[in-house]
């Protein structure tokens, strides 16, 4: 079906035979990409780069490994999806996603995710932030988030934040500055502020993909979600080997961004990382489109 502005969702119904290779696929991806989280789980072991994703943002290796159809597409056969919250079974016996109980339950959100993405799509890419919101989270900071030790030490890194610019748009990352660093970026981002200052250079408003994706859980299609989620984790390998901790300990080299070779390496990771989440928001967004038409 077709929805204003030519945005498509898909209407179809498929086969046993047709969804359940897909199903399969999918949970092998979730597997391999949630396979050193699930091992650390049952040893109790820490990862600082990666446990990131699944504590931060509450992700689960079972709910990744999840499939859904999407909205528009129903099942035949047996499928464990009519257990499933928000799925429906219709009187010729298949399975789908209810998008109008869940635009009931959930509308508000999944507007207020469409504003997001739709502004943050329209926007140019900014790319002059060079991950200092990292180094201001530690700035003249005793204790840090990570029990990692810091390249330059505390001063070198003090130093590093002095001498920088600090042009931080994405409130979840500011919200985390020390006090001292708070005062020197020269945006103040709110939670009200979100939808008119998230941008498409942003490392963490691209990340954030793989939280709406979560948030609209079975509207978005398998294949979507896990894609977020991949983008997530190569963002934010970047995302630690930019910032001032040492990774030594995991084998990582470091983005030096306080010399300009390494300011330019993650200006041309970050442009790449921008035209990946640009790709998986229009899909997100055609998604939106496709739950509001339900409302």
């Amino acid at each position: 079906m077709t929805r204003a502005g030519g945005t498509t969702i898909s209407s179809q119904v498929l086969a046993e035979a047709e969804w359940q290779p897909l199903a399969q696929q999918h949970e092998e991806r979730a597997d391999a990409l949630t396979q050193g989280r699930r091992e650390r789980r049952a040893t109790h072991t820490k990862h600082a780069i990666e446990d990131f994703l699944y504590e931060y943002y509450s992700t689960r290796p079972s709910t990744l490994r999840r499939w859904h159809p999407g909205v528009g597409i129903r099942l035949q056969g047996e499928t464990p999806h009519e257990k499933w919250r928000w799925y429906t079974k219709a009187e010729a016996g298949t399975v789908g996603f209810d998008a109008a109980r869940f635009m009931d339950e959930r509308g508000d959100s999944v507007r207020f995710i469409h504003r997001l993405l739709t502004n943050i799509s329209g926007r140019p890419t900014f790319t002059g932030c060079f991950g200092l919101h990292e180094w201001a989270m530690v700035y003249r900071q005793g204790e840090h988030r990570h029990p990692l030790p810091l390249r330059l030490g505390q001063a070198g890194t003090d130093e590093v934040v002095e001498a920088h610019p600090i042009r931080c748009s994405h409130f979840d990352a500011f919200r985390f500055f020390t006090p001292e660093a708070v005062g020197l970026n020269r945006l103040q981002p709110t939670r009200e502020t979100q939808v008119e200052l998230d941008q498409p250079g942003c490392l963490h408003a691209s990340m954030d993909g793989h939280k709406w994706a979560m948030k609209l859980g079975p509207a978005v299609p398998g294949g979507l979600a896990l894609d977020c989620f991949q983008l997530a984790l190569d963002i934010r390998l970047l995302d630690m080997k930019a910032s001032p901790y040492d990774l030594t300990p995991y084998g990582e080299s470091a983005v030096k961004i306080e010399t300009p070779e390494g300011k330019a390496e993650y200006v041309a990771r970050q442009r790449e990382f921008a035209e990946r989440s640009q790709a998986l928001r229009a899909r997100l967004i055609v998604v939106l489109d496709g739950l509001i038409s339900f409302a």
